[in-house]
């Protein structure tokens, strides 16, 4: 935890925070301690105004664009792309039944390392770092686009419609697993995907799919 707040130049009043912003509810549940939702939940809202206020002062467009901007941004991919910029996976903590940290794992670790800095340290300081490992990666976001986005483009193509239908299968309620299934005009499969979220098992279907629509099938 030192290395990680030496490297983002913090000087915290309470260190206890950041240990909570990566700690991922698998460890918490074995280990009986605090875990990182509520703090993802304040942190992507800190997240949003500190892209806001820099895109309202750094971008000259309309409304429009500014949210397109933003959305585009600070979603799961984004997140991801910033927080392996600073190595975060490497100070996280997991419990023993994961083996390694899923992107939605990581992006909301990130999310909530920022609300950790804004709690403990305020919005200022937050917005510094914000600055420091966020913006100079912004460029590298503008083109990125998650499974979905990238099937949807493609099914637009031919004036199609696509439906995710996603239900949970198993797991305990910190721990469930979500099987998604994406129908092109409702009733022809095209992927199946397993995830710990909703989210993530849709992007896995997506993907899945992808990869047979793009050969063809």
């Amino acid at each position: 935890m030192h290395e990680l707040l030496e490297k983002l130049g913090l000087v915290p009043k309470d260190e206890k925070i950041y240990i909570q912003a990566l700690t991922h509810t698998s460890f918490a549940h074995e280990n009986n301690t605090l875990h990182n939702e509520r703090l993802e939940f304040l942190g992507d809202a800190v997240i949003q105004i500190m892209m806001s206020e820099y895109l309202y002062k750094n971008v000259s467009k309309d409304q429009g664009i500014l949210t397109k901007k933003r959305a585009q941004s600070v979603r799961e991919e984004a997140l991801f792309l910033y927080a392996i910029k600073i190595d975060l996976p490497k100070y996280m903590f997991l419990g023993n039944g994961e083996q390694e940290a899923k992107q939605s794992m990581v992006a909301d670790a990130f999310e909530a390392l920022f609300a950790a800095i804004y709690l403990d340290l305020g919005f200022n300081e937050a917005f510094r770092v914000f600055e420091e490992i966020v913006i100079p990666h912004l460029h590298l976001v503008e083109n990125l686009k998650d499974y979905k986005t990238q099937l949807q483009e493609f099914i637009q193509l031919e004036r199609k419609s696509l439906v995710y239908k996603t239900v949970k299968i198993g797991g305990p309620s910190h721990k469930p697993t979500f099987r998604s299934e994406v129908l092109l005009e409702g009733d022809i499969s095209l992927g199946v995907g397993i995830g710990s979220t909703i989210k993530e098992a849709e992007q896995s279907a997506a993907n899945a799919a992808l990869s047979k629509v793009v050969k063809g099938v």
